[in-house]
Order: C-alpha cells, then sequence, then structure tokens
C-alpha cells in the first residue's frame, strides 16, 4: 500500500514538473522576444531620427527630445512584457 501511495505522489510530482519546466521555458522565449522586440524597435527609432537630423539640422533638438520620449516609451513597454511573463510562472 505504502509502495503505490508512493509511485502515485512520484507520477503527479513528475507530471507538475514537466508543466513547470514548460512554463519556465515559455517565458524565457516571451521574455527574449520582448527584448528583441525592444532592440529592433528602438534601434529602427534611432536610425530615423538620424535621418532626420541629417535632413534638417535646426530641427534637432526636436527631433532628439521625441526620440528619447519614444524610446523610453518602447523600454517601458518591453519591461512590461517581460514582468507579464514572469507573473504568469509565479501566479
Amino acid at each position: 500500500m505504502v509502495t503505490v501511495t508512493i509511485i502515485d505522489n512520484f507520477s503527479l510530482t513528475t507530471s507538475y514538473i514537466i508543466i513547470i519546466m514548460e512554463a519556465i521555458a515559455g517565458v524565457g522565449i516571451g521574455a527574449g522576444l520582448a527584448a528583441i522586440g525592444a532592440g529592433l524597435g528602438i534601434g529602427q527609432l534611432a536610425g530615423k531620427a538620424v535621418e532626420a537630423i541629417a535632413r534638417q539640422p535646426d530641427a534637432s533638438n526636436d527631433i532628439r527630445g521625441n526620440m528619447i520620449l519614444t524610446a523610453a516609451f518602447v523600454e517601458g513597454v518591453a519591461l512590461f512584457a517581460e514582468v507579464i511573463c514572469l507573473l504568469a510562472v509565479l501566479a
């Protein structure tokens, strides 16, 4: 009787471990995609800002300010996505 209980508990524990491992893998993929997306977005943003400053040097202060503000928003969204990924596993 004790052996059956231990085997049943072990099989349930093993299935829970597999589910947790899959969840952690999903979090890693989700957080990685969020970081890649933010990096690509900020890279494109900076490239376009440099092009705009090259075309109109007089507006460089306005362009630079808008670029920094938008980059902060993109970083905020990426950080929010990573926090949601972590909360999905920890909850």
